[in-house]
C-alpha cells in the first residue's frame, strides 16, 4: 500500500488532524482527549501567539484514502536567535504533533517534514516540540501507567524507537516528580519555613486576581531574568502572553499561585494549577451538549486529586543560595496547605524539571517527591 504524505491547507484538513490521535488513543485509559477547539486553535495562525514569531508547516499521512499519521515541521524565529548551548540557536527547526499507526507511516513523516525545514535553510531538527517550548516538549518515554497532568503530554510506548531508529540522538531529558501533599514535610524542611518566617526581610504573599494584568507582569519579568540562561528559553511575547492569560485565567485561584518578595522586592514566584485534565478527560473533547455546564461548574470551586506546578521561578541573583531554597520552601508549603484544605487534593506534580537542574532536583527530593514521568528532547544534523 502507498503512503502519501500531503501538507495541511484547509480548515477541514485541520479539523482531520486533530481527530486522528482520538482514533490512535481510543483504548489507551490514560491519554487525555483534549478539547478539540482548543486543539484547533493551537494549529490556527489566527487564533496562537506563538505565530507570531514562527512559521510550521503541517502534514497527513494518508493510506488508501484514510488518515494514518500527522506530524509538524516549524521554525521559531525567536529560537533561532537564542545561544546555541542553550538548545536552539541558528540553523534549528522543529517538529512536532507526531501520531502514527506504524514505524514506516512516521518514517514518512519525519522525511517529509525534514525536506521542509531543509527548504527553509534549517541545519538542525530538533524533536518531538508540540509547538512552542511553552507547550508540550518531549517524548514520553517513562510513566505510561498514569494520565499527564496539564499541559503535560502522553504517547504511545513505540515512538520512541521509531524515533532514534530515524537517526535521533537523546539531546535533553525534562522530569516530572509527584509527591503525596497529605504529609507533612520533613522536619529539616519545616525547620527553614520557620527561619524563613521569621525574618522581617521575607514576605510570602498571594496573587490578587483583580490585579491580573499587573501580578502576571510581576511574574513574567522574575521568570524571563530566572529562566534566561536555562535550555530550551524562548522569551514569552505580548501575543502569547496575552494567549496564556485567557486559557489559564479560569483556573487562577489566588491562594494557589505565591510571590515572594525580598526587602519589598519580588525576587521569586511559584504557579500552581488545579489538574484540568481531570474535568476535561470525560469529555471526549468536546463541551456539547452539557460538558461546558459541567466544566463551568468544576471551575467555580475545583476539587481535584492533582495539584500541577508548572512554573517556579528565583531571580538569578539569588540562584544557588540558601535563601533561594528557603523561599521555595516557604512557597511550596503555604500552597500545599491551601491545596489540602480548600480544594481536596492529595497529589501533586512539579515540572517539567531539566536533568541537568540540580537545584530544583534537589528541592523536589528533599520534600520527598520523586520522578514519575520522564520526557526526552530528540536532535539530528540535516
Amino acid at each position: 500500500m502507498t503512503i502519501t504524505i500531503r501538507p495541511v491547507e484547509t480548515k477541514r484538513d485541520r479539523k482531520t488532524f486533530v481527530d486522528l490521535p482520538f482514533r490512535l488513543y481510543r483504548d489507551d485509559p490514560n491519554w487525555v482527549p483534549p478539547l478539540r477547539g482548543e486543539a484547533l486553535g493551537l494549529i490556527t495562525p489566527a487564533k496562537n501567539g506563538w505565530y507570531s514569531h514562527a512559521k510550521a508547516q503541517l502534514f497527513l499521512a494518508e493510506e488508501n484514502g484514510r488518515v494514518v499519521g500527522r506530524i509538524s515541521a516549524h521554525i521559531d524565529t525567536l529560537a533561532l536567535t537564542m545561544p546555541a548551548d542553550q538548545g536552539f540557536g541558528p540553523g534549528t527547526g522543529q517538529w512536532g504533533l507526531m501520531e502514527a499507526e506504524r514505524q514506516d507511516i512516521f518514517q514518512a513523516l519525519i522525511v517529509r517534514a525534514e525536506d521542509w525545514l531543509r527548504g527553509q535553510g534549517i541545519t538542525r531538527a530538533l524533536g518531538p516540540i508540540s509547538q512552542s517550548i511553552w507547550e508540550e516538549p518531549g517524548l514520553l518515554v517513562e510513566g505510561f501507567d498514569h494520565p499527564p497532568t496539564i499541559m503535560m503530554g502522553h504517547a504511545r510506548p513505540e515512538y520512541r524507537e521509531w524515533i532514534e531508529a530515524a537517526g535521533y540522538a537523546l539531546v535533553k531529558q525534562l522530569m516530572t516528580y509527584e509527591l503525596d501533599i497529605t504529609q507533612d514535610f520533613p522536619k529539616i524542611v519545616q525547620r527553614i519555613i520557620k527561619s524563613g518566617e521569621a525574618n522581617p526581610r521575607i514576605r510570602v504573599r498571594e496573587v490578587d486576581k483583580s490585579r491580573f494584568d499587573e501580578e502576571a507582569a510581576i511574574i513574567l519579568g522574575i521568570l524571563n531574568d530566572a529562566w534566561s540562561d536555562n535550555w530550551g528559553f524562548v522569551p514569552l511575547t505580548p501575543p502569547e502572553i496575552k494567549d496564556v492569560g485567557v486559557k489559564l485565567k479560569p483556573i487562577v485561584f489566588n491562594d494557589l499561585i505565591r510571590i515572594a518578595e525580598l526587602d519589598g522586592k519580588p525576587v521569586a514566584f511559584m504557579i500552581t494549577l488545579p489538574d484540568l485534565n481531570e474535568a476535561i478527560a470525560p469529555l471526549n473533547g468536546s463541551l456539547l451538549p452539557f460538558g461546558w455546564a459541567k466544566l463551568l461548574l468544576w471551575l467555580r470551586k475545583p476539587q481535584v486529586r492533582t495539584m500541577r506546578v508548572p512554573l517556579m521561578g528565583v531571580v538569578k541573583e539569588l540562584q544557588s543560595s540558601r535563601m533561594a531554597s528557603q523561599l521555595a520552601f516557604m512557597m511550596i508549603e503555604y500552597i500545599r496547605r491551601a491545596s489540602v484544605t480548600h480544594y481536596g487534593a492529595s497529589r501533586g506534580e512539579i515540572g517539567w524539571i531539566l536533568e541537568d537542574n540540580q537545584g530544583m532536583r534537589s528541592i523536589a527530593e528533599t520534600i520527598q517527591s520523586r520522578v514519575n514521568k520522564v520526557y526526552n528532547v530528540y536532535g539530528r544534523t540535516l
